[in-house]
């Protein structure tokens, strides 16, 4: 995995400009199934793709909290809002909630989360290559192919499968 990891960033750039293009193609022009392709490919992925191997989106970005996420996270490690904000997380540029530092704290010496069962919706739906109306979120992806294996094995196969 780490000699994946070390050339990710580099494969990711290095295809950075033609996902751009077949991205802003898509965008213009969306097949009537992309989601159900999309589905069918994170699903095929991630039977293969185990994320404890790996973890790099713990441990290089950090997701955005919801009210709900922090309520909830909250409500699990016994703490007031406040004080689960006070503790782990800031505000960004764009005024959402973040955490404070990465890797994520709640990051276990084997990549498993310790808040797993309530993590943030934004760590739940990660790499987001399974989401309704993909094409939407594009910039999205090519952000994520460059932290996440499988999101970039997941575009490496939409453009085999779905030439524009």
């Amino acid at each position: 995995m780490e000699h994946i990891l070390n050339n990710l960033a580099k494969e990711a750039k290095d295809k950075h400009i033609d996902n751009k293009k077949y991205f802003d193609k898509l965008k213009k022009k969306t097949p009537k199934n992309l989601d159900y392709v999309m589905q069918d490919l994170h699903d095929a992925e991630f039977k293969k793709t185990n994320c404890l191997n790996c973890a790099n989106c713990c441990k290089t970005t950090g997701p955005l909290f919801t009210s709900a996420d922090i309520e909830r996270v909250a409500k699990y490690l016994r703490q007031k809002p406040q004080q689960f904000i006070n503790n782990y997380l800031r505000v960004d540029e764009e005024q959402d909630y973040v955490l404070q530092n990465v890797p994520c704290n709640f990051l276990d010496h084997e990549n498993a989360c310790m808040i797993y069962d309530v993590r943030p919706k934004a760590c739940r739906e990660f790499p987001h290559t399974d989401r309704k109306k993909f094409q939407q979120i594009t910039e999205l992806t090519l952000m994520n192919i460059a932290i996440c294996p499988a999101a970039f094995n997941i575009v490496e196969e939409m453009k085999k499968k779905m030439p524009l």
